[in-house]
């Protein structure tokens, strides 16, 4: 497995609508699944706010971040509030260069091979293929076996668990695991039993 991930499961919960009230029961429920990487998408209610509560609680053992991130503004506020992964739903070359000037991880979005190279040429640390589900493990296996090979790639978008497999055979790194998850209004103990669904079949696959 890459350090980049620094010994977590490369699964990155995706908490998009997550309200601080309820980032910390959500954090303790995925962390003790299991899962070391989370991220809030910054459409959802009072991100900063939920971000640098899970840092402060989990930041030391944990990566925390922010999805949806759009501008180099938003890298600022996500790092400045304790996140260090930054994710985005698509690729800008000043996104991705704040990032590295402020020390975060850079996890672009792309779609094609073209943006897949651009996001390598700007200093990415990893890809995200969205949404994954259209291109389907094939997909990504094409255009990953053009990549630089110690380049990680994770799929987004419509990964399940009897479905995770398939993925990982087909050389995907790493996922991004959103709505099957977690989903607003959802319970920690709801989080819990979904997030070691994945745990699980993620360990089963890559034995």
């Amino acid at each position: 497995m890459s350090n980049l991930f620094e010994g977590h499961r490369p699964l990155v919960a995706i908490l998009r609508g997550l309200k601080p009230s309820e980032a910390l029961d959500i954090g303790t429920a995925l962390v003790d699944a299991g899962f070391g990487i989370i991220e809030v998408p910054l459409n959802s209610p009072d991100p900063l706010e939920s971000i640098a509560l899970l840092a402060k609680e989990f930041g030391d053992t944990c990566i925390i971040g922010a999805g949806t991130v759009l501008s180099a503004e938003q890298v600022d506020g996500v790092i400045d509030a304790g996140g260090r992964l930054i994710v985005s739903p698509d690729m800008k070359p000043t996104v991705i260069k704040r990032t590295r000037e402020r020390d975060g991880l850079s996890f672009p979005g792309v779609f094609s091979p073209t943006e897949a190279f651009g996001a390598i040429d700007a200093g990415c640390h990893a890809l995200k293929f969205f949404p994954a589900s259209l291109h389907g493990p094939n997909g990504v296996k094409a255009i990953k076996a053009v990549l630089p090979p110690q380049m990680n790639v994770l799929a987004v978008g419509g990964v399940t668990v009897p479905t995770i497999g398939e993925w990982l055979a087909a050389g995907t790194d790493g996922f991004g695991i959103g709505s099957n998850v977690y989903k607003a209004g959802w319970d920690a103990e709801k989080v819990s039993t979904e997030a070691k669904a994945f745990v699980a079949a993620f360990d089963v696959a890559v034995v």
